[in-house]
């Protein structure tokens, strides 16, 4: 069992105070523009590194604006309700995956329109890129000591003073960057190195964040204020992941079936 001490706060300048959770977004967004830059430089990738520099920073905003609107909308919507401004209030912080997914969408859909490129050839591309900034995100909850686990008499057990309750708990966070970061680059990358059908990326991506996500949340905590939807164990965010899984294999037949090897 280990006591987290870790401070949240990466630098304290005094009039401003760098936290190491909005770091791992840097990282992130960093390791997205270098990795892409690296697949649009492969002979007849179709890319330039200017479209990805120009792809990244769209998806930026739609990682924080849907993120924050996912969070508000998915799991504070009795909040929104009472305080609608509430919705504006980023300084609080407050993340959603499914929301920044959505808003990721709507961002590179706009980017096709733009540079006359396919919602899915797109989707293909930026899927690979995606892992290493949700495994930068989780470590950023686990050092901030937020999004714990359940309670755990497991060797690695984690006691987080912000729970206020000194119970030992499932290290969650670093489960979900292990298998959502690590497991998932090294999958995605290799199986987009190679000629896939259309949609086919895109699809394990669905599949495997939906699994994924859905087996660690029977390690996570849920939300107090949520607690679990039904079942005695039936989270917000299985319930969530479930479209992804069941659209991604569905995705993922289509492609095999009807699409053409690019």
């Amino acid at each position: 069992m280990w006591v987290h001490d870790i401070d949240p706060i990466a630098l304290d300048l005094g009039f401003i105070q760098v936290h190491w959770y909005g770091l791992m977004y840097l990282v992130g967004f960093g390791a997205a523009f270098w990795l892409g830059g690296y697949r649009a430089r492969q002979a007849g990738s179709g890319w330039t590194e200017e479209q990805v520099s120009d792809l990244i920073f769209w998806g930026a905003m739609g990682v924080v604006l849907g993120g924050r609107m996912g969070y508000v909308l998915f799991y504070n919507f009795d909040q929104f309700l009472a305080d609608p401004l509430w919705l504006f209030a980023v300084w609080e912080g407050g993340m959603s995956f499914h929301g920044g997914l959505l808003g990721v969408l709507v961002m590179i859909w706009l980017f096709g329109k733009k540079h006359a490129k396919s919602f899915m050839q797109m989707g293909d591309f930026v899927a690979p890129l995606v892992p290493i900034g949700l495994g930068a995100g989780r470590i950023g909850n686990f050092i901030g000591g937020e999004l714990w686990g359940r309670a755990a008499d497991v060797p690695w057990a984690v006691v987080f003073p912000r729970t206020a309750d000194g119970v030992a708990r499932h290290p969650s966070q670093l489960y979900e960057a292990f298998l959502e970061g690590v497991v998932m680059f090294v999958v995605l990358w290799w199986f987009s190195s190679k000629p896939r059908p259309r949609m086919a990326v895109s699809a394990l991506f669905l599949i495997m964040y939906g699994v994924f996500r859905s087996f660690v949340e029977f390690f996570r905590e849920p939300d107090a204020h949520i607690g679990y939807i039904a079942f005695g164990w039936l989270t917000k965010g299985q319930l969530l992941s479930l479209p992804m899984v069941v659209v991604g294999v569905l995705m993922l037949l289509w492609a095999y079936k009807t699409t053409k090897v690019r």
